[in-house]
């Protein structure tokens, strides 16, 4: 028999709007669930006090020195008694999904299964890491569920200053945009940096994000410290037929103001005949077109990835797009995905080296310079970093020519 339900006058109106609800859920799991009923009642109190009273703590598996986030709680009454005391622990298990987040119902039902055997019952698929978040935990609780997870082969992901858990879009399993093997490249990434996930040692955290076109589904330009996007660079595929029948079912005025007008470079025009031309040079990839015109358009032949990095969200300085580091290689072979090893190594151990305590790598790169950083991770500057190198009229370009013929050089060798 479970707890009393507290008095939740706050959260009750939550559930009054037309739109789902949290505290719905948390009811339902509250029914025969004594932690739930709790976690309610605290929850209720910090909306009325606008105050959080969840504080960390020392909480692990063993072997591992990150993965969990603990969690107790600070509501307590004037015996040192926790107000709330069936959720007085309420740590959360952080464990990595599959590349793409693939599962099959029999993954997800055990996953259920164990979380109500050990845990609260809630589940997030997934947190903004990526991570399958299993709420709701005590202490003495974490290693039996671990356990249990463990042995259907999954493993805890990041947290704290560690490598955090990778994340990668479907990919090439239900996207025709894929330009490289996406579930490949974030399991190369995440084990090549297992002892980094699993052991925090670092300034701070690092995130891999891997998007298989330039839509950039898992927002990796805002939000890794090494974003690997695909790209290609030879020209879009057009499939004139499925062009003029896009524009007889859609009609001219369509067409010209939903993809011609908003192409960002004035790259489209459409012909009289209702057959595209495209000025591929001026393309940005931008995707509105091909995502508008799916059977018209799609990617080049010539695919690859583009890197870029130190995207983060606000911390000591603002919000920071990755800056590119590599505008484009190939990535097919073995050779190329060590290659890609190889650098990512080189990125995280320059980052360990050089960063200060609670400093991403975008804020690094900010404060010791972008030259600096491509030099001490062995990368050559590239002259397709910059969109439009002519543009500032502060900068000589008397003797662009002659350096061009150096990198030109350099890049045949």
């Amino acid at each position: 028999m479970a707890k009393q339900m507290h008095d939740t006058p706050m959260l009750d109106q939550l559930e009054s709007g037309p739109w789902p609800s949290f505290v719905t859920g948390l009811k339902r799991l509250a029914n025969d669930n004594d932690m739930m009923v709790d976690l309610l009642g605290q929850l209720e109190t910090s909306y009325e006090t606008r105050k959080g009273y969840w504080k960390g703590g020392t909480v692990g598996v063993i072997g591992y020195g990150g993965g969990i986030i603990p969690r107790f709680t600070e509501l307590k009454g004037d015996d040192g008694k926790a107000l709330f005391p069936a959720a007085a622990e309420f740590h959360t298990l952080r464990v990595m999904p599959p590349p793409g987040m693939h599962y099959d119902t029999n993954t997800i039902r055990k996953f259920c299964d164990i979380w109500e055997k050990y845990g609260s019952g809630l589940i997030a698929f997934h947190g903004q890491s990526g991570d399958i978040m299993f709420q709701g935990c005590t202490t003495d609780n974490v290693q039996p569920a671990f356990d249990e997870i463990n042995e259907m082969g999954f493993d805890l992901g990041g947290a704290g200053p560690a490598v955090r858990t990778g994340m990668s879009c479907v990919g090439a399993a239900r996207c025709e945009n894929s330009c490289f093997d996406e579930g490949r490249t974030m399991r190369m990434l995440v084990n090549n940096a297992l002892d980094d996930m699993h052991r925090p040692a670092l300034p701070y955290k690092f995130k891999y994000k891997v998007s298989g076109c330039p839509n950039d589904c898992m927002n990796s330009v805002q939000r890794a410290d090494l974003a690997t996007i695909g790209t290609w660079r030879d020209d879009m595929k057009v499939d004139q037929d499925e062009v003029k029948n896009f524009v007889a079912d859609k009609g001219r005025k369509y067409v010209i103001d939903n993809v011609i007008t908003r192409c960002p470079t004035k790259a489209l025009s459409l012909n009289d005949d209702d057959t595209l031309a495209v000025d591929n040079p001026s393309c940005v990839r931008c995707m509105h077109c091909i995502n508008v015109m799916n059977k018209a358009l799609s990617p080049g032949d010539d695919k690859g990835i583009t890197l870029l990095c130190g995207g983060k969200r606000t911390l000591k300085i603002g919000d920071l797009m990755g800056t590119v580091i590599v505008p484009f290689h190939k990535l097919e072979t073995d050779e190329d995905f060590e290659w890609l090893e190889e650098l990512a190594t080189e990125i995280l151990d320059f980052f360990a080296e050089n960063a200060l305590e609670h400093e991403r790598t975008g804020e690094m790169i900010e404060r010791i310079g972008l030259v600096n950083f491509l030099e001490g991770v062995g990368l050559e500057i590239d002259p397709n970093m910059i969109e439009r190198p002519r543009m500032n009229p502060y900068f000589r370009s008397d003797d662009w020519d002659e350096e061009a013929a150096k990198w030109a050089e350099r890049k045949a060798q």
